[in-house]
């Protein structure tokens, strides 16, 4: 496959166990590069089969976060986004899934002129292209990340596309970076190399040395192990860096620089490393989230709050918006289903803000609707995104309006005789379920004098949506009546997209997700006031 872009690559992998953080480590590379003046892309390739995780029950794979293009894609493009304060695409992310779909595409089509279509090279090129697409436009350096564990079965294709590449793109225009665990033993208190030997060993197998290894560690790493482990992998003592756990994941490019992971980079290639990294405003952040003048209490009440990775650009958009207002936003989750009519004002008491997450299904709807009920009749700060704002107008009907029986008809199909919360219009006859929501940005104009224009500062916002389910416009009149207004429109389908009661401190309902464009070094507007009223500022 003939390479018409001049972008130097950087693939970054894993050994040993998952879930050690080449996200983070990408988002890092990518940071430390762009703060030299690089233009930097990351992306992510998926081992698994599925197209896309927009069907992936949260508790397979975390939160699916939303390009603005509309693709469903692996978290991880999130922290990409918010280290990097770029937005990504639908060609940021390859699944094994859509590789195969596209092969097996063109061999229904006769493309391969009745050739047999195999791994290699059909599937390994198909995954080349996909690799390189991104290295056409103005980037410098193209970061690819690598889902899985080097030795998994279905990352052997995208470990031998690496191969390929690096061969074919020439020296200096590919660089590996690795990343493996050296775990701590306890009972013999030292810390074991040999797991990441191996690790390397079975990269080395499949015809890949790694330039650079990164050791996920709790200790810190000696001198004498570092030059253990860069004689027995092949690699330079100082291609050996450690990653050492930090109290939160934005420090970890400054770690990452104090060891010139950047610059080891640059230089394997071939790239200028004389422009220096300029990082004020990243440091700014750490100081202030390290240092906040004041704590505030959320209470973040949803389906999948035992699982870390679900509500993961929630977390991540407090922590922003914590920043912003120099304090400390402490996140306790809340169970829905747990919260009953007798128990939620227990439950809630002494939170400064409540905060209904997203979600589908009607396990711990009614809990939903509880919190909303407490907030709105004890005027405490509510914040609700998609399903959170749906839960906020089924309340106030119920409760506000006296519609006792209103509900959404996600829940209730056809026994509500007031489905304030409906089946879009265009939804209807939609039967599959990958990739068929309403997904990716659209515009929404704010009313002006609303909350929401007040923290946007704006009356023209973009906003990324995955939902089937609108406010049913056929209440609007009696829902503004009664106090609960719609304060912001989609200009072209007259969608309501935010609703808010004015006469209360903060209550504001979403039906996009504003955290899915929050950054650290840009906050989302509305994160931002939520805790600024939770403050009581």
């Amino acid at each position: 496959m003939k390479n018409t872009n001049t972008s130097k690559h950087i693939f970054v992998t894993g050994g040993v166990a998952s879930s050690l953080g080449k996200g983070i480590i990408s988002s890092s590379i990518g940071k430390l590069l762009q703060s030299r003046g690089y233009k930097v892309t990351i992306q992510k390739l998926d081992p698994y089969i599925n197209i896309d995780p927009g069907t992936l029950n949260p508790y397979e794979h975390g939160e699916c976060f939303v390009t603005q293009d509309g693709a469903e894609t692996d978290l991880d493009l999130g922290h990409y986004e918010r280290f990097l304060d770029a937005p990504t695409s639908h060609a940021n992310s390859v699944t094994t899934g859509k590789v195969y779909q596209e092969v097996i595409s063109k061999e229904r089509r006769g493309d391969y002129l009745g050739k047999t279509v195999q791994v290699i090279p059909h599937i390994t090129d198909e995954i080349k292209r996909r690799v390189l697409m991104l290295g056409k436009g103005d980037v410098d350096v193209v970061i690819t990340e690598i889902g899985g564990t080097v030795g998994d079965i279905e990352s052997l294709p995208y470990i031998e596309v690496v191969r390929q590449l690096r061969y074919e793109l020439g020296t200096g225009q590919v660089a590996v970076v690795h990343l493996t665990l050296v775990p701590y033993l306890a009972a013999a208190g030292e810390l074991k190399t040999k797991p990441t030997q191996h690790s390397v060993k079975a990269l080395l197998e499949a015809g890949v040395q790694p330039d650079v290894l990164v050791l996920r560690t709790e200790k810190s790493l000696s001198e004498d192990l570092r030059r253990k482990v860069a004689l027995f992998c092949n690699v330079e003592k100082d291609s050996v860096v450690e990653s050492v756990d930090v109290s939160t994941i934005y420090e970890v490019p400054l770690k990452m620089l104090e060891q010139k992971l950047d610059e080891t980079l640059l230089r394997k290639l071939n790239l200028d490393t004389s422009r220096k990294p300029v990082l004020d405003d990243w440091r700014e952040f750490i100081q202030k989230l390290y240092h906040p003048k004041k704590t505030v209490s959320i209470a973040l009440v949803g389906k999948y709050v035992e699982l870390p990775d679900a509500y993961k650009s929630i977390v991540e958009s407090f922590i922003h918006a914590g920043v912003r207002n120099n304090c400390k936003v402490k996140v306790t989750r809340i169970q829905a289903s747990d919260l009953t009519e007798e128990n939620t004002a227990e439950k809630l008491n002494g939170f400064q803000g409540i905060m209904v997450a997203p979600g589908f299904g009607e396990r711990g709807f009614q809990g939903k609707i509880h919190a909303a009920q407490y907030a709105r009749e004890n005027n405490i700060p509510y914040f609700g995104v998609c399903l959170g704002m749906q839960v906020a107008v089924v309340e106030f009907a119920r409760n506000a309006l006296g519609l006792s029986e209103a509900h959404s008809t996600e829940m209730m199909v056809h026994s509500t005789p007031d489905p304030v919360i409906d089946l879009m219009e265009q939804q209807k006859g939609i039967t599959e379920k990958g990739g068929t929501m309403r997904l990716g940005a659209y515009p929404c104009r704010l009313v002006k004098g609303s909350k929401a224009a007040a923290a946007y500062g704006c009356e023209n916002v973009s906003e990324r949506h995955r939902h089937r389910y609108e406010f049913n416009n056929s209440y609007l009149q009696d829902f503004e009546k009664a106090g609960m207004k719609a304060t912001g429109f989609n200009p072209e389908t007259n969608l309501v997209e935010i609703v808010e009661i004015p006469s209360l401190k903060w209550f504001v309902g979403t039906q996009f997700h504003p955290e899915y464009s929050s950054t650290v070094l840009h906050p989302h507007p509305l994160f931002v006031g939520f805790v600024k009223a939770a403050l009581g500022e």
